[in-house]
């Protein structure tokens, strides 16, 4: 019986992370299929230790990381090789997911062969494109060209319809990185020194996360002012901001805190540091998309720095909140859930609705039905999903 030849493309940490259910599932049918890890390597850094946290290795890494590198040349470099390793390989479909450069990339590649493209986490939208930027764009364009789309929510599968993708490929799965999170211990202490030595005893954790593209310059200082500002009103609460490697972040982030007391500015954390950061935090400040799908696992309330979210599941539930980038705004809403108990309690004890952590088989389950390797699986909406910690 012929194995179909699937590849599965990343080239960040994001990507990575979310892919990893997928692929291992991918792996352990390997009477079914045949699987080829392909790395754009558009992250270097930040992408290899995810790699190592879930033991995988790309079988091709096409090393495409340049310094300073811009969309453009990315996108061009990027085009062609991953076309001539289409080429070169084969592949009876390819395995995509979210919305990076590595992925709009691939998928038109993927297109300009005839290869089918299924893309995972499909359908998220802000419905301004230039927020996220460019990746509101991105994932609008793998929607026009993808054969397969993994919708995590209902809410996603609806965007998907509402912009004439056929309803038969469109498939509610939950999201993987509730997978994800199962598959990495938080339990134990930090691997990283530098945090097991930082003086975090009888304090409050505020974890810090601000990289995005469109809050570069006033924005980010704007996030920094607030941090500050909340330090110096709650005496009892130390920050812990894992800095991006981008100059632009770099630059702004250390001018602003890096001599804040009990802002503690550190390197770009290993994934299972980074999630058993998110279990010890109080609270938890972010621009980032998958930070706002992680903390819900952990029950931790989560304030948007953002204007928009394709995500707006977590605020519906009432997980997550929208607070921008004015620091007067930050510093309100953070201090409102660090001076009152009952709204601290209402936010942390929201469900989560990302999917209870079986994504990743359902994925393989369909993959199997649309190419011949399996029987029929169901297409319903998935459960609510299971905290990862306490």
């Amino acid at each position: 019986m012929h194995r179909p030849k699937i590849l599965s493309i990343v080239g960040t940490r994001p990507e990575a992370i979310k892919m990893a259910p997928v692929i291992l599932e991918l792996q352990r049918a390997v009477g079914r299929f045949e699987h080829v890890l392909v790395s754009t390597a558009q992250h270097r850094q930040m992408l290899d230790p995810v790699f190592r946290a879930f033991h995988l290795g790309p079988a091709l890494d096409l090393n495409l990381m340049q310094p300073n590198q811009g969309l453009a040349d990315f996108t061009a470099r990027a085009l062609t090789t991953l076309a001539h390793v289409f080429a070169e390989e084969a592949p009876d479909a390819i395995l995509v997911q979210g919305d990076t450069t590595t992925v709009m990339t691939a998928a038109l590649a993927a297109f300009y062969q005839r290869i089918p493209v299924g893309h995972i986490e499909a359908g998220l939208r802000t419905f301004d494109r230039h927020q996220p930027f460019p990746e509101e764009v991105n994932r609008r364009f793998v929607s026009a060209v993808g054969d397969w789309h993994f919708a995590p929510t209902d809410r996603a599968r609806t965007n998907l319809l509402r912009e004439g993708v056929p309803p038969q490929f469109v498939f509610v799965t939950g999201n993987t990185i509730v997978d994800a999170l199962r598959l990495l211990p938080v339990e134990g202490d930090f691997e990283t020194v530098a945090l097991r030595r930082l003086p975090l005893h009888g304090r409050r954790l505020v974890l810090v996360t601000a990289h995005r593209r469109e809050n570069h310059g006033a924005p980010l200082q704007g996030i920094c002012q607030a941090v500050r500002a909340l330090t110096e009103a709650f005496p009892d609460v130390a920050v812990i901001y894992p800095v991006h490697l981008n100059p632009n972040v770099q630059s702004v982030v250390r001018a602003e805190l890096g001599r804040c007391p009990r802002v503690h500015l550190t390197e770009p954390l290993a994934y299972p540091d980074l999630l058993r950061l998110m279990a010890r935090s109080h609270l938890i400040l972010t621009d980032s998309g998958g930070i706002q799908e992680e903390a819900p696992s952990f029950h931790r309330p989560v304030l948007i720095l953002r204007e928009t979210t394709e995500r707006p599941e977590i605020i519906e539930v009432g997980a997550g909140r929208l607070v921008g980038t004015a620091p007067n705004r930050i510093v309100a809403e953070a201090g409102r859930l660090l001076s009152d108990p009952a709204e601290y309690v209402r936010m942390s004890h929201a469900r989560n609705p990302f999917g209870d952590g079986h994504a990743a088989r359902r994925i393989v389950e369909i993959l199997g039905r649309v190419m011949g390797q399996a029987a029929p699986v169901s297409n319903a909406p998935c459960a609510e999903a299971t905290p990862a910690a306490a």
